[in-house]
């Protein structure tokens, strides 16, 4: 018997995935198709989600849709781009707006009209935003069940045609009401519940015995989570003598990290795992190398030339696949599904790798799963804590936190749009904060480009630094000193921080980024910071594990390490001389990956942290990038 599902269309979204993730989790099949899919796929469906996606519905590419799908007697809820179809499908409109929202936003709902969407949902809801363009008017017999400042009509329904359709993103967590509008939604179709995690991990062992037949598989073991559950998952499906890890120290990795993570597998039991110092041969595939996608590949490349040494070296047969880590966001943000537009090229999906794909020399048992839900598998496998919760640490490593210059590559254009983002960034409007800290406030525009995501785009922009002015006394663990040593005043309120980030990644083309100064060298003057020539080679990355292991250690002691997701130190050729660099402290929290929040970490593990960091030798400056995403990736290449 057919099993009752929800489908997804994915129109190309990075959240298309999350949407039947969100669904499962509350224990109901779903299914991703593509939106020109047969009627015959709808079968047993009993509701159809419309996902967002990168194009504007007016571009002249847009992905295929089979428009018989609103004709189904079944309900349809549209997302984002999603909510544009459901209301061009019954003659609504659709054009840009003349203000984008991006992030965090205030949902209004109609308390005049009753929805079964938002049943036992309060008036007023935080929601997350993403998108640029907008309903300009209504598809017919529509309603208006809520509005934002800057959207009029951010959600809708028509009861008759069973169609519902929302601006807003209610896959994300940062919409808190999300969970509940797709219960509603659940309930409204009549599913019954039919799905739960025991399956999801049965599923996986399942499919690992299959894709494996009678072969051995090698993984390459980064000692971040997902590798390290992968390996455990293969372990149990096949035993460990049909499995190997191979974890290649590539000379980005963070301080002392090799070593602590072969400790940690040998105190787990995991004896089939073996090392491999190639630091040598990776800095020099990178050397030389400024952009972030080349590096990307060049790494990615590299991992097969040395998998390919180490068959050799262990004598391994044909009889081996290679199995790698690899994350449904891994997969969406390098342009992965039909739909998609490439965020960033990951190491594991550079050509060599889409070549053993091809073969079927590739297994990736984890591939539709996110990183909340790869824990979780964790935890059932019973794998300690240790390994868990380690910050997320991708096969390149630190090479991709620092940032590299030629010395010469600053065009005309590089010209004009820095010169256009500081025009923007002056004229944007900052008076959340009190008098003083807005009296004192300056404003620049750092000379460096960072990736970043706004609705469903990749973006590649300047980041702006915010100068509150030197450290009132007192106000670092009561330092007396804090100003003398070029600390600076930073606001303690993360709503205000929050709204002055968004105000200006809203507002600016040219900016996807908001950071805020914590130290400069005394001495230092804002003009004699400039770009320098800076590739990454092994005294850079050095300097960058220094400030890294300092941030890192710090919020070990203070039990913080396991409160925020990720924290990525990076390194930018910015500074007073080519062998001197500036830094930026990244923080994240976030469940999914594809949505985080800056994390605030407390004032007084902040002080210490940044006095560490301005006693190294080669600190000129430190930056706190206080971003959500989207707009911003996680790192800055």
């Amino acid at each position: 018997m057919s099993r009752s599902k929800i489908v997804v269309l994915d129109f190309g979204s990075q959240y298309a995935h999350l949407i039947a993730k969100r669904f499962r989790m509350l224990g109901y099949y779903s299914e991703i198709a593509l939106p020109s899919t047969d009627i015959f796929v709808f079968e047993n469906c009993k509701g159809i989600v419309f996902s967002g996606g990168p194009s504007s519905v007016y571009d002249e590419k847009v992905p295929e849709f089979n428009s018989e799908i609103l004709n189904l007697d079944i309900p349809i809820l549209g997302l984002c781009y999603g909510h544009y179809i459901v209301q061009l499908g019954y003659n609504g409109k659709v054009g840009k707006q003349e203000t984008g929202e991006f992030g965090f936003a205030t949902l209004n709902i109609n308390e005049k009209l009753k929805s079964p969407l938002f049943e036992g949902i309060e008036h007023q809801q935080q929601v997350w935003m993403s998108h640029q363009d907008g309903v300009l008017k209504l598809g017919d017999g529509f309603e208006v069940l809520g509005s934002t400042k800057d959207c009029k009509y951010a959600a809708t329904q028509n009861l008759a045609k069973k169609r519902f359709s929302l601006q807003f993103h209610c896959e994300v967590k940062d919409t808190p009401c999300g969970e509940r509008i797709f219960q509603n939604f659940a309930n409204y179709c009549g599913m019954e519940k039919n799905w739960d995690h025991e399956t999801v991990l049965q599923i996986i062992l399942e499919n690992i015995k299959k894709d494996a037949g009678d072969k051995n598989v090698l993984l390459f073991l980064s000692g971040g989570v997902d590798s390290t559950i992968t390996f455990a998952l293969l372990n149990k499906a096949l035993g460990q003598k049909r499995v190997l890890g191979l974890h290649i120290d590539n000379g980005f990795m963070r301080k002392n990290e090799s070593a602590e993570v072969a400790a940690a597998y040998k105190k787990f039991g995991f004896s089939n795992f073996i090392t491999e110092d190639a630091s040598e041969s990776f800095l020099k595939a990178i050397a030389g190398l400024t952009d972030p996608q080349k590096k990307r590949m060049a790494v990615g490349e590299n991992f097969i030339t040395v998998y390919n040494e180490v068959i050799s070296k262990q004598k391994l047969d044909d009889n081996w696949l290679l199995a790698q880590g690899t994350l449904y966001p891994d997969i969406i943000e390098s342009g992965g599904t039909k739909n998609s537009n490439t965020i960033k090229t990951h190491h594991n999906r550079v050509d060599g790798i889409q070549k053993l794909i091809e073969k079927g020399l590739i297994i990736e048992p984890i591939r539709e799963l996110y990183k909340d839900e790869v824990r979780a598998i964790g935890y059932k496998l019973g794998l300690p804590e240790q390994l868990i919760m380690r910050h997320p640490f991708p096969g390149p490593g630190l090479s991709i936190n620092v940032l590299c210059y030629d010395g010469k590559s600053w065009s005309q254009k590089d010209e004009e749009e820095y010169a256009a983002a500081k025009k923007e960034l002056a004229e944007v409007t900052l008076d959340m904060f009190c008098a003083n800290c807005t009296a004192n406030l300056k404003r620049d525009v750092l000379p460096v480009r960072s990736v970043g995501v706004q609705g469903d785009f990749r973006t590649y922009r300047f980041p702006a630094i915010l100068d509150f002015g030197s450290a009132k006394d007192g106000e670092w663990a009561n330092r007396t000193d804090a100003a003398k040593i070029g600390m600076r005043h930073f606001p303690n309120k993360r709503e205000k921080i929050e709204a002055c980030s968004s105000a200006i990644t809203n507002k600016a083309r040219f900016i996807n980024r908001t950071c805020i100064k914590l130290y400069q060298k005394q001495g230092v003057k804002n003009e004699d910071l400039k770009l320098q020539e800076g590739y990454c080679d092994r005294r850079r990355l050095d300097q960058l594990r220094e400030v890294d292991n300092i941030v890192l250690t710090e919020l070990r002691k203070a039990g913080w390490y396991d409160k925020i997701f990720q924290h990525l130190t990076i390194g930018l050729p910015f500074a007073t001389s080519a062998d001197r660099a500036t830094f930026v402290l990244r923080p994240v929290v976030s469940e999914d990956v594809m949505t985080a929040r800056f994390a605030m970490i407390p004032k007084e593990i902040l002080g210490k942290i940044v006095e560490q960091i301005a006693a190294l030798p080669f600190v000129d400056a430190l930056y706190f990038d206080a971003t959500n995403k989207p707009p911003a990736t996680f790192g800055w290449e």
